[in-house]
């Protein structure tokens, strides 16, 4: 009789293909496998998880190599015991009284296996029907399959392991042992454990992508903090979750530092304006008295041309003053409640026309160009202070008869304005240092200016999260500022 193996699947594999499932639509529904296998706590895990597996693995192979050779030798003791006996029988007995033991020996109820044949394999005696297939008389160890008939349900396929002998008259003698129970738990063993393996696997993943999850929400509310500070708003703090591990004391440890970063710049602000303020009134009242004595005097004497001189000085100091309150303004983030849709073609065109005697004045071919609409979310003072600066630094340095372009365009999500002139340049290594206050490039040191023009620049593209990039325009410099594009749904109706 043969087994008829069910096509069906077992129920442990069905209830691993659920948990799969669900994990499966858990996982995908709380991450974003890109960034959850970046993640350096799930590397952990999963390097842990393939570690035990590893080692689980092995420890199971062991056990079982193990207890399958215990098992082999308790039957095959039986065996050589059963064998040892029947031998010695032997001795004492003759052909047919062996017979007539063996007819004993596999009646009901036996305890193994007895099959006495002829020479042509015909059955003599024994409880089998037939010869096994594979058991030759070697007297070694074989192992078979035979059917025992089980009442009226007909026969059943089992596995059994014995001994072959050929006796003296060339009878053949088997004598087994049924290891079927053996082979079934053999069988639920090796088809068990490597679902046992994958599930814990699999649950080891699951849990490793919860930790990670937490690891990420932890970390997440920490940079969203970093980034709302670099942004100026100095007052956020990194929020608490009350566990007291170790990100709590992380948290911990960075609002207070953030408290003392804070009280260093307010303290430094305050200074700024205080100064800003203090001395900007004075020197008001100071230019004010000049210009009114300058204009009581009639005489062109040299007293004449010193309160001249000296009322300039005093608008470069009232100037330096406004740049530095300006650029406070701009890296504290006082000015972003202020923003409001900017048309930077507008502001480009406003530059232009402020600028254009001046550059009249020097030979200087002053060209705006602007393709259609540009909006963008922004401080229309300060980017317009911004412009200003760059076209008046373009201006101071072009020579004579040189050419400056005012280019406003629009690329993909990005609108850039730029101010391209024909000057000397600033070289490639100073682009970043000429970005810092009161830093003057050698050439130009005995040009007027404060060295702030560009500081203003820099912190008006840090309050709207723009780019300022400085590059060579072969000859002169291009100055561009790049700024995010304002969507077209937000845009004002009578732009739209």
């Amino acid at each position: 009789m043969t087994i008829v193996q069910s096509d069906r699947a077992s129920p442990a594999s069905r209830l691993t293909a659920r948990l799969w499932q669900g994990a499966t639509r858990s996982v995908l529904r709380h991450f974003s496998w890109p960034s959850l296998v970046r993640s350096q706590a799930f590397r952990i895990v999963l390097v842990y998880v393939v570690l035990f597996g590893l080692s689980a693995t092995g420890l199971i192979a062991f056990t079982y190599w193990n207890a399958k050779r215990a098992l082999e030798e308790q039957s095959d003791q039986l065996i050589e015991a059963e064998i040892a006996d029947l031998a010695n029988q032997y001795r004492q007995l003759d052909e047919d009284g062996l017979e007539l033991l063996i007819m004993n020996r596999s009646g009901p109820g036996a305890r193994g296996l007895y099959l006495l044949a002829d020479s042509s394999r015909r059955v003599i005696a024994g409880n089998l029907d037939r010869w096994p297939d594979g058991a030759n008389g070697s007297g070694g160890l074989v192992d078979f399959e035979y059917e025992r008939r089980i009442g009226d349900r007909g026969a059943e396929q089992r596995h059994a392991r014995g001994r072959t002998f050929t006796l003296a008259g060339g009878d053949l003698l088997l004598v087994a042992q049924d290891v079927n129970d053996r082979y079934l738990m053999e069988r639920l063993f090796t088809t068990t454990v490597p679902w046992t393996l994958a599930l814990m696997l699999l649950l080891g993943l699951v849990g490793g992508g919860l930790i990670s999850r937490n690891m990420i929400a932890r970390l997440d509310s920490i940079n969203r903090t970093s980034k709302e500070i670099i942004a100026g708003d100095l007052s956020r703090r990194v929020p608490l979750s009350g566990s007291r591990d170790e990100f709590d004391t992380l948290a911990e440890n960075l609002n207070r530092m953030l408290d003392r970063i804070e009280r260093l710049m307010k303290g430094v602000r305050e200074v700024t304006d205080s100064v800003a303020h203090d001395l900007r009134t004075p020197l008001t009242r100071l230019r004010s008295r000049l210009e009114m004595t300058l204009r009581q005097r009639i005489s062109h004497s040299q007293s004449y041309g010193d309160l001249e001189d000296a009322i300039g000085e005093v608008d470069r100091l009232i100037a330096t003053f406004n740049s530095i309150l300006l650029i406070a303004e701009a890296d504290a983030g006082l000015a972003r409640e202020a923003m409001t849709p900017v048309e930077i073609g507008a502001v480009a065109c406003d530059a232009a026309d402020l600028y254009a005697p001046l550059a009249e004045e020097k030979e200087i071919a002053l060209r705006v160009s602007c393709d259609g609409e540009h909006w963008v979310d922004g401080n229309r003072n300060l980017i317009f202070q911004a412009l200003v600066n760059l076209v008046d630094n373009a201006i101071k340095y072009t020579p004579r008869r040189g050419h400056i372009g005012i280019v406003a365009n629009e690329k993909r999500d990005a609108v850039s304005i730029s101010v391209a002139d024909s000057g000397p340049g600033i070289p490639e290594g100073e682009r970043l240092r000429v970005l810092e206050r009161f830093v003057r490039l050698e050439p130009s040191g005995n040009s007027p200016g404060t060295g702030l023009g560009l500081s203003l620049v820099a912190a008006v593209a840090r309050l709207h999260d723009a780019e300022l990039l400085l590059d060579d325009n072969r000859p002169g410099l291009n100055a561009t500022l790049k700024f995010r594009r304002r969507l077209a749904a937000s845009r004002p109706r009578s732009a739209a």
